[in-house]
């Protein structure tokens, strides 16, 4: 028994070490952002890193999203005579929840994974500590760029996903299902409020790159410098920033919700 307790003791304390160090290794990386927006081209090279390079991914599974929205939802509503409401099913369920949380997990496992695997990398080459070196801080040259970057381009894909995936229920509710276009869009407009539900996807979008991206450069700079250290935090990025998003929609949503 008193070595359960011990073990969960160990746990306990190195948990609360490592959020420690990952709250003060963000108050150094938000310090750096100064520097970098006077220095917007390293800012400009990570958007595209972590931004342009995912949109690919991001279109692919918010078209494939939104026609499993809009086939599923068909088959529900039919059996109601509410076809008619199948844009107001696929807005919602996008802009709300779908859009932001999909695009978050998406974001973690492919930028999130590249952020930490090549930070890591430069911590094992010994990079940053040649930059430290040379009197040039690695939190102004290359942690607070990438966070930033990640801070700005995780809202813009969470747009682009749920964009597409109205577009993807449009094809199938209304080109392949017969669903009326006109209905489908008034519907839609009528019922997804600006403040209510869009505003609402914007924040948790916020809050989900903001985290992730966090995460990210956080395993990358604490990793060991090893190749299996690497594997080790590229891992732990992606599947720590998962837990941290799907945790974080819930009380987001119960917040919402709460405030309504």
């Amino acid at each position: 028994m008193l070595d359960i307790v011990a073990r969960l003791g160990r746990i306990g304390m190195s948990f609360l070490q490592r959020l420690g160090r990952s709250v003060l290794f963000l108050l150094r990386s938000i310090i750096g952002i100064p520097a970098v927006i006077v220095r917007p081209r390293l800012l400009i090279q990570q958007l595209y890193s972590v931004g342009v390079l995912t949109i690919l991914i991001i279109v692919v599974a918010g078209l494939f999203v939104g026609m499993v929205l809009g086939l599923q939802g068909y088959n529900i509503l039919v059996r109601f005579n509410s076809e008619s409401s199948l844009g107001v099913m696929v807005g919602l369920s996008l802009v709300r929840e779908l859009g932001p949380v999909v695009t978050a997990l998406l974001f973690a496992g492919r930028a999130g994974s590249a952020l930490t695997a090549e930070i890591g990398l430069m911590k094992a080459t010994e990079q940053l500590s040649g930059m430290e070196m040379m009197a040039v801080d690695p939190f102004k040259r290359v942690i607070a760029p990438r966070l930033l970057a990640g801070f700005i381009a995780m809202p813009l894909l969470a747009a682009i996903f749920s964009t597409v995936g109205v577009a993807g229920g449009y094809f199938v509710g209304v080109g392949l299902l017969g669903v009326d276009a006109g209905a489908y869009w008034s519907q839609m407009q009528n019922s997804v409020d600006l403040w209510d539900d869009v505003y609402t996807g914007v924040i948790k979008s916020i809050a989900f790159g903001f985290v992730a991206t966090w995460i990210a450069v956080f395993e990358g700079n604490d990793c060991i410098p090893t190749s299996e250290g690497v594997s080790r935090a590229t891992t732990r990025s992606v599947v720590n920033a998962s837990l941290v998003v799907l945790g974080l929609n819930f009380i987001l949503t119960a917040l919402m919700l709460n405030g309504e």
